[in-house]
Parts: structure tokens; C-alpha cells; sequence
């Protein structure tokens, strides 16, 4: 069952549209983030005991992008903006 079209805001669209692209961006992150992963998964495998300074780089932008790139949805509709 559909909203009537006097309960949609008038740039409905737009709004529709900035939150796909803000979810896009925001899974984007989120990939980098599994890619780099898996990079210093394969950079503990090479190095063995000396993955604490070979892959400490790794380490360090892993974390950095897990502190930054979190996915954040939309679970209501905000007709205030």
C-alpha cells in the first residue's frame, strides 16, 4: 500500500536520491576497508614473525578505515528536510 500524494514531500526525489547516493559512497567505504583487509591477511601469511613491522602500514590504514567507514541507513522517513 502506497503513500497518498498529499503525505509526500515535494522534493521527495531528491531526498530519495541524496540518500541512495549517500548509501552508495558509504558502501564504498566499506569495501576499501574488506580490500585492505584482505591485503594484510595475505601480508601476515607471507611475512610470519616479522608481520608486526612488514605490515604495520597495513595495519594502521585498516584502522583508520574502520574508524571512518561505518554504512549508515535510512530506517524512517524524515519529511523535515
Amino acid at each position: 500500500m502506497s503513500a497518498p500524494q498529499s503525505a509526500l514531500p515535494e522534493n521527495f526525489q531528491e531526498v530519495k536520491e541524496a540518500r541512495d547516493a549517500q548509501i552508495r559512497e558509504s558502501w564504498v567505504g566499506v569495501m576499501e576497508a574488506r580490500l585492505v583487509r584482505e591485503e594484510l591477511q595475505k601480508c601476515w601469511r607471507t611475512e610470519g614473525v616479522n608481520h608486526y613491522e612488514v605490515c604495520h602500514p597495513l595495519t594502521a590504514k585498516y584502522l583508520d578505515l574502520l574508524r571512518t567507514n561505518r554504512i549508515e541507513g535510512f530506517t524512517k522517513l524524515d519529511f523535515s528536510s
